[in-house]
């Protein structure tokens, strides 16, 4: 997993690349970035699958916040990135959300 923060000169945007590496098995079909920057939304910023089975991402997020993301992988799992600035307690009480700093 890793997180790749590009600040925009003056404008007050981040671009991030939010990347996956390729699951053991490599049967992933759909992974999803899900976040409070996309309100949530389960099928909103859908990853990239690229040669060799890693997924990726860029988004564009204002500078000057934290933002709570995880993955949603094929509909079913949810995953926390381990390279995240931090992790906090989710609403859920057996989980956590992983949160970039930007």
């Amino acid at each position: 997993m890793s997180i790749k923060k590009e600040y925009l000169a003056n404008k007050g945007i981040c671009r991030v690349k939010f990347s996956l590496p390729p699951d053991t098995g490599n049967s992933s079909k759909k992974v999803c970035l899900v976040g409070d920057f996309n309100n949530w939304d389960q099928k909103e910023t859908t990853m990239i699958k690229r040669k060799g089975g890693s997924y990726s991402v860029t988004v564009e997020l204002k500078t000057g916040n934290e933002y709570q993301f995880r993955y949603f992988i094929d509909e079913t799992q949810w995953e926390n990135d381990s390279e995240a600035d931090k992790h906090v307690p989710s609403p859920f009480q057996d989980s956590q959300n992983s949160v970039v700093v930007i």
